[in-house]
């Protein structure tokens, strides 16, 4: 049990998706205007990542390399990635068409995020069981949202402020982001830093 909350806080904070591997730059610099959108985005791409993660598993390990066609785990990952992103878009859409709309384009391009592709390849990398896969899908979903909303917080603090010209909009974001990634880094020395 202690090994899968070493995995579980080693992906959300220790070796946090965003600030630490600089995966999913994209949703964070696109959607953390809001702290609304920033938590419907985080939500979103949790469930999109604990989903693919049970999914890719159940798939490669108990279809594919059973049959010897390890060779298609790529491909049937992006496959069950995509089906995935189209579920939750769907269910978005039926569930808060307000925050469908807030997130636009963005949420279809959960897809192509590299935090869910690259969260699939690092279970494989570290051939991880199914309770495994879940703790440190849960642990990068839950991480990817906390970073979300306390970015999002900064950026509507930085809204009201006064900046500075040259700083104003994606410099100060810029500027804040590393100092947050500088802040997360500062876990590195913990245990759950295995993977």
């Amino acid at each position: 049990m202690s090994h899968l909350l070493f995995l579980f806080f080693g992906a959300a904070i220790v070796n946090n998706f965003v600030l630490v591997r600089f995966l999913g730059l994209c949703p964070f610099l696109g959607v953390s205007n809001k702290i609304s959108a920033a938590f419907g985005m985080g939500i979103a791409t949790a469930f999109v990542l604990v989903i693919t993660s049970v999914g890719c598993y159940f798939v490669n390990f108990q279809l594919l390399e059973p049959q010897g066609l390890t060779s298609l785990y790529l491909i049937v990952d992006i496959a069950v990635i995509a089906l995935t992103v189209q579920i939750v878009e769907i269910l978005i859409r039926f569930i808060s068409y307000d925050l469908y709309d807030t997130l636009g384009i963005y949420l279809p391009l959960i897809t192509t995020n590299c935090i869910v592709l690259g969260l699939v390849l690092l279970q494989q990398s570290s051939l991880f069981t199914l309770s495994e896969c879940l703790a440190f899908a849960l642990g990068a979903g839950c991480g990817f949202t906390l970073v979300l909303v306390i970015f999002a917080s900064i950026r509507e603090r930085l809204a009201i402020s006064d900046i500075p010209e040259p700083f104003k909009n994606t410099a100060i974001a810029l500027v804040t982001a590393g100092l947050l990634s500088l802040a997360f880094m500062g876990f590195a020395g913990f245990a759950g830093s295995a993977v």
